[in-house]
């Protein structure tokens, strides 16, 4: 018995070489290999030349209360404003929140990573994973990553069995506990407000009005900040949304127009 193998013959044309065990596919472009004796260096340099600009503006503080947490809602790709209406406050959890700077992309989906972990501390555990515990985490994960053109400048805030928590951590792995941060290239703008506004013994509502009005100021000089002011606030009872405001019409809630005096002008009679 004889099988029909026609079916499985090539009847393509050959490109490229015309004989030897590959003549049937097209040669492979070649290019020269960079020649270079430090290649961590090398890689971190060729990192930064295709990293687009980027900006934003978020904020956290504690105060007696809980924690306050605001941020803007842009997202920019260099001098080209991509979106106007980024989630850049991220709930973790009933009671945690995560601020977004950075690589959006990068952001989102290790927030929604430290989530779904945090859940199964919760269901391994019978409790609530605390916001030290949390952060740790985050940057225990994003330390494995150094150096892998990971961008990610975020604070994890949130209540748990100690009251208020409040952390910054970065893409390097960096973790830093303290009682406000801003992160972002609007955050010198909005440090200016809120080392002259805090105390710590301010009312929600107070504090809810500094955390707008600082991340108002920011997008008001930072180019690449802009869209709303979103305030959450966490407290015993969990994360809460305060606010979504237009930051053109927090400009006029804050410097109204003025009516301008026509002066008399002098006609000859």
């Amino acid at each position: 018995m004889k099988f029909d193998t026609s079916g499985l013959e090539s009847h393509g044309q050959l490109v490229g070489a015309s004989d030897g065990l590959f003549s049937g596919f097209p040669t492979a472009p070649s290019f020269e290999i960079p020649n270079t004796t430090d290649f961590d260096c090398f890689q971190k340099e060729a990192i930064q030349m295709v990293k687009p600009a980027k900006g934003t503006t978020t904020l956290a503080f504690i105060f007696k209360e809980g924690v306050m947490v605001a941020a803007d809602s842009r997202a920019s790709m260099g001098g080209y404003i991509s979106s106007q209406s980024v989630k850049k406050i991220i709930e973790i959890n009933p009671y945690m929140l995560g601020t977004m700077a950075g690589g959006a992309a990068d952001c989102q989906f290790w927030h929604r990573n430290l989530g779904i972990k945090c859940r199964l501390h919760e269901l391994a555990n019978k409790r609530r994973i605390s916001v030290t515990g949390a952060s740790k985490l985050l940057a225990n994960i994003l330390y494995n990553y150094r150096g892998m053109g990971l961008s990610v400048g975020t604070m994890i805030a949130g209540w748990d069995e100690t009251g208020p928590g409040l952390y910054y951590v970065d893409s390097e792995g960096g973790r830093l506990k303290g009682m406000r941060f801003s992160v972002g290239s609007g955050s010198p703008y909005a440090y200016g407000v809120l080392d002259n506004g805090y105390r710590y013994d301010m009312s929600v509502d107070e504090a809810a009005e500094l955390a707008r009005r600082a991340i108002y100021h920011a997008t008001f000089r930072d180019g690449a900040s802009g869209g709303v002011a979103s305030v959450y606030y966490v407290g015993p009872d969990g994360w809460k949304k305060l606010s979504g405001d237009d930051v053109a019409e927090l400009h006029y809630n804050y410097y109204p127009v003025q009516p301008s005096v026509v002066e008399q002008v002098m006609v000859e009679t």
